[in-house]
């Protein structure tokens, strides 16, 4: 597809007005200010609108679609123990799949083409994902109170089948990780066997870290006053290469051994407000040079994907948490919300609007009374827009939404959603 005549956020996330570019298969094959030879491509009219590379959701639990709006004002503890574990232990694979499909139209909706994912029922939601054209990391979430073996654990199983069939699967749409729910839902076996796992596979690992104060300070009561972080790295968990969301209590020691394990954050501002867990010292984590991208947690506890409103939060919130209102640029929140979850990901091609680097990119129209006037673009995206304001979305080279249509989701299908949703707890 050639994108004509069309402003754009480049490698750097700079302005460019009046740019050509071109998309040829998986790939971006040229970028301009002149128009190429592009026949046999279809033409993409890009007055009035703005093309940037499409956004990367760190941290997600794709079919908790189903529990949109089920269990709110209540703390986290209270919100797993008495709404959410509950509700998910009623679920069967025919609800995660459509439950994942809402979600990732969902994602398309707001502009984002990958996603990282913790969930189980895990060929059922890779199902929907291979349907749609969407991206995934994903890993099985594994939560243990017992003794046992995680080799005993069908979760040990089910990751062995996910590793052989699907890591790399359509050239990368689905990579697998591994996952650890976290510190305080699982014992110190289950945590070192699938760490161990994970070094034999070389898999990341997607785990909880420090999301609420209590986990933070249980963490240290039980451990000699080692906080999950430096509990993990006690154990050799951050050998791995690990992706750790929330991140809201970190102390001590963390940021240190974060930078020096090469951890990469997902922050996930919307659901931590939601929850009252806290906000995640962002500004912190950037100076010691760790990755740290944004995550809109599950829609139960968020209650949307709308990435644009979360990298918007995920700038104020820095502000009001430092008192200084010139921390976290758009820029830099932009960044977050693209490159930085590239990087998480193992994905090295994408996350940026350059030559040669994956075709996932997404237009935004800019009609809106509120994109006017324009002393700087950026600030508009980040502050003024809206996430309704995508109006395509485009993964590998394929357009996944465009228009209010979902080229390769049965939109009937996700009608499922509201009868399957009415679980009796």
């Amino acid at each position: 597809m050639l994108f004509e005549d069309i402003t754009i956020l480049d490698e750097n996330l700079d302005v460019k007005e009046h740019q050509y570019v071109l998309t040829e298969g998986e790939r971006i094959t040229y970028i301009g200010d002149t128009c190429p030879d592009a026949t046999g491509h279809k033409r993409y009219d890009g007055k009035n609108k703005l093309l940037m590379t499409a956004f990367i959701n760190l941290h997600s639990h794709t079919p908790m679609t189903l529990m949109r709006g089920y269990g709110e004002n209540l703390s986290l503890n209270d919100w797993l123990n008495k709404k959410i574990f509950p509700y998910e232990d009623k679920l069967t694979s025919e609800d995660v799949y459509h439950g994942t499909l809402l979600g990732i139209a969902e994602m398309l909706r707001f502009g984002i083409v990958s996603t990282s994912d913790m969930y189980y029922f895990c060929e059922d939601m890779l199902k929907a994902f291979l349907e749609s054209g969407a991206k995934v990391n994903l890993s099985r979430g594994i939560t243990c109170f017992s003794d046992a073996s995680y080799h005993d654990l069908p979760a040990y199983e089910e990751n062995k089948l996910l590793i052989r069939e699907y890591h790399g699967l359509n050239q990368d749409q689905i990579k697998i990780d591994m996952s650890i729910h976290g510190e305080y839902t699982n014992t110190e076996r289950t945590i070192l066997e699938i760490s161990e796992h994970a070094k034999e596979a070389g898999l990341p690992l997607h785990i909880h870290v420090s999301e609420t104060e209590s986990e933070h300070k249980e963490c240290m009561a039980r451990h000699n006053g080692m906080t999950p972080i430096e509990y993990f790295n006690h154990l050799g968990v951050l050998d791995s290469r690990v992706l750790a969301a929330h991140c809201v209590h970190l102390s001590g020691e963390d940021f240190a051994i974060m930078k020096e394990r090469n951890v990469s954050v997902a922050s996930c501002p919307a659901s931590n407000l939601k929850l009252a867990s806290g906000i995640c010292d962002v500004k912190k984590l950037m100076d010691y040079g760790i990755n740290v991208g944004i995550g809109t947690d599950s829609v139960a506890s968020n209650n949307s994907l709308n990435m644009i409103e979360e990298i918007k939060l995920f700038a104020l919130l820095q502000k009001v948490r430092q008192n200084n209102p010139a921390v976290i640029t758009p820029k830099e929140a932009l960044y977050a919300a693209t490159k930085a979850g590239a990087i998480a990901q193992g994905r090295p091609d994408c996350g940026a609007l350059k030559v040669g680097n994956r075709a996932d990119l997404i237009v935004l129209d800019k009609k809106e009374p509120y994109w006017t006037p324009v002393h700087n673009l950026i600030n508009n995206l980040v502050y003024s827009a809206s996430g309704t304001d995508v109006c395509l979305t485009m993964a590998d080279g394929k357009i996944l939404y465009q228009d209010g249509n979902f080229p390769t989701i049965d939109v009937e299908k996700l009608a499922r959603v509201q009868a399957l949703s009415q679980k009796e707890i």
